[in-house]
């Protein structure tokens, strides 16, 4: 039997480096808050808690003086830096350098249009932190659009500037592209942004190559994480044998029955899933089938 741990899969750049600060804070001896779950995983979080680390959400960061605070990979909205000014917070900042470029994008786009006419359209999931971010830069006035079907109720009589959450899919992003250029005004103008990270796109046909070579995959994932569930549904499309869990103590015997000397198994996870949760995995699957 043969048991391989997708090297494609676990911490993006971004999550690597919040984790990274967190720990140096952490070891230096101080007391640190952070904004938000650091990464889409309550394992990892868990880690971190007995760590120091101490979550917190803005009704609590709002309420907080004089503090150490880590804003996460995801990023944060201008507010979130004026009332960490009014309140004496000293920030760690770990917005991941992607999302930051995209923000000051997004931010110049919205302030070169004075009369704030054209519609700043932003591809992505509505209650993302990511997305609150990105929104924040146009006090709020972005439009932010999930579906083909929401771009449709677009007015197409108003210019448009499109940009798109970093861990969108590149071929929604497309569709919209196109449905935009074919109904736009000829009065109007469409501009558009791929600002999707490349490194978490590429992920998506990887996986795909990775579930259709294994008889079985356990796909590890936080139940928070959206990149999770989309890269999940691409393993169980080409690999019906695919299941999701969330930590070793998931994995079930009734799914091994089928296993045999020749089986193949895939462990993979997502953007926000750590190496050594996968590992647990590994050696949970291995504990069942002995």
């Amino acid at each position: 039997m043969f048991i391989e741990i997708d090297s494609g899969s676990g911490f993006c750049f971004g999550v690597t480096r919040a984790i990274g600060k967190a720990e140096e804070e952490l070891r230096q001896g101080q007391h640190l808050y952070c904004l938000g779950d650091i990464v889409h995983n309550s394992r990892e979080v868990e880690r971190l808690q007995d760590l120091g680390l101490c979550t917190i959400d803005h009704v609590q960061f709002n309420h907080l003086h004089d503090a150490n605070v880590l804003l996460r990979a995801h990023g944060e909205p201008p507010t979130t830096y004026q009332q960490a000014q009014a309140n004496g917070i000293h920030l760690i900042d770990a917005t991941c350098p992607v999302v930051l470029h995209l923000q000051e994008r997004i931010r110049r786009e919205y302030l070169s249009d004075e009369a704030h006419s054209r519609q700043i359209v932003i591809y992505g999931k509505r209650g993302h932190a990511e997305v609150l971010g990105l929104v924040g830069q146009t006090e709020g006035n972005a439009i932010v659009i999930e579906t083909l079907e929401e771009a449709q109720q677009l007015d197409f009589s108003r210019d448009i500037a499109l940009y798109s959450q970093t861990t969108k899919s590149v071929e929604g992003f497309r569709e919209i592209v196109a449905y935009i250029q074919e109904h736009i005004y000829p009065s109007a103008t469409f501009t558009y942004h791929d600002t999707i990270c490349r490194q978490v796109a590429n992920r998506m046909p990887h996986i795909q190559e990775f579930a259709s070579r294994h008889d079985i995959i356990f796909f590890v994932c936080g139940q928070k994480s959206s990149n999770g569930r989309v890269l999940f549904n691409e393993c169980l499309r080409v690999n019906p044998n695919s299941f999701m869990i969330d930590s070793p103590q998931d994995i079930k015997p009734s799914q091994l029955t089928a296993v045999t000397s020749s089986s193949s198994i895939g462990i993979c996870g997502a953007t926000s899933t750590p190496k050594w949760l996968m590992d647990l995995c590994r050696q949970q699957i291995e504990s069942l089938i002995t």
